[in-house]
């Protein structure tokens, strides 16, 4: 239990700590997003009276009059009650409705395209660490190739192959513009064609490095004692590899998948430029084109909540897999 606590202890420190990042950070940052409204206002013709500004300031939380620990707090409060504050640049929308819209398609896409970029990895890397020196080496060169291949570059050539040259895929967008989003086969059927292709882009990119790393600690299991000695007792050679030498291998993996699954959050910006896909990335760059600092003070705030959650869980389930790291000192 004191290991538990240690932990569940650590991860609320980290996130008072990120919280309070979060607060001061946009504060530091030059601009005013009034200033940035009310020049939007001025583009498009209109007119702010002093009053109607002052109306602004307070919805959009500057210039409050309040001191800085006194907005500190407040500022807490809000988070806690989620409510992130108003865009500027999808004004007047709550950063909360951004977000909750943009989130579910990068969780679907970046979500799945990480989970089978681990999995593909994980399985090749064992295979291949179990049977060194075979013909299954030549996949490490191929994939990590792939992986150190710009990933921009490689979205591009898939895109012209297989979208533009082929027609197998379409070029850009999350699903069919004519269909109604919804719980219904005709949408995600079409959510799920229209997010093929950059899954894909992020599974060729991404499998080398889990190949690689699941390879090398595979040849370092398998020299140890354990697995001679189980090879010595006459096991069969699909358990010895699973049970003693794959189980063993696959922890450090298991640590870097906790940080992957953390930053699944913050989507793949490239990808969903590319591809003009509506998820979180693509509404951070809109975020940082426009100066949107609620909206990026939003959206940092969920990455980093994501990514202490993943690595809190995979910690408690580290300390199940493996009970030598509940072991003090």
């Amino acid at each position: 239990m004191r290991y538990y606590a240690r932990k569940f202890a650590f991860y609320l420190v980290a996130l008072w700590a990120a919280l309070t990042l979060n607060f001061f950070i946009p504060r530091l940052m030059p601009g005013n997003p009034v200033d940035i409204l009310m020049a939007k206002l001025a583009q498009r013709g209109g007119t702010v009276d002093p009053s109607a500004r002052r109306a602004y300031e307070l919805l959009l939380g500057t210039n409050s009059g309040e001191s800085l620990f006194q907005q500190y707090l407040s500022y807490l409060g809000n988070m806690f009650r989620g409510e992130l504050g108003i865009s500027v640049s999808a004004f007047p929308a709550p950063v909360s409705q951004i977000i909750s819209e943009a989130l579910p398609w990068t969780l679907m896409l970046v979500g799945i395209a990480t989970f089978l970029s681990f999995a593909f990895g994980i399985v090749l890397g064992t295979f291949v660490g179990w049977r060194r020196g075979t013909w299954l080496d030549s996949l490490v060169p191929a994939t990590t190739v792939l992986a150190a291949v710009p990933y921009f570059w490689l979205a591009l050539i898939l895109v012209a192959l297989l979208s533009s040259a082929w027609g197998w895929f379409p070029l850009q967008g999350g699903y069919d513009v004519i269909l109604t989003p919804g719980w219904n086969a005709d949408f995600i059927g079409s959510a799920i064609y229209y997010g093929t292709l950059p899954a894909l882009t992020i599974v060729i990119s991404s499998v080398g490095g889990w190949l690689l790393g699941m390879r090398n600690m595979m040849v370092s299991a398998t020299a140890e004692d354990y697995v001679l000695t189980a090879k010595a007792k006459g096991l069969r050679d699909s358990r010895i590899m699973i049970r003693y030498a794959a189980r063993n291998a696959v922890l450090p993996s298991v640590a870097g998948f906790a940080i992957s699954l953390g930053f699944v959050v913050a989507g793949s910006i490239i990808t969903e430029q590319v591809f003009s896909y509506p998820g979180i990335g693509s509404k951070l760059l809109q975020a940082v084109q426009n100066n949107d600092y609620a909206l990026m003070q939003g959206i940092f705030l969920v990455i980093t909540v994501a990514v202490l959650g993943a690595n809190l869980v995979v910690d408690l389930l580290y300390a199940v897999i493996d009970p030598r790291t509940r072991v003090s000192g």
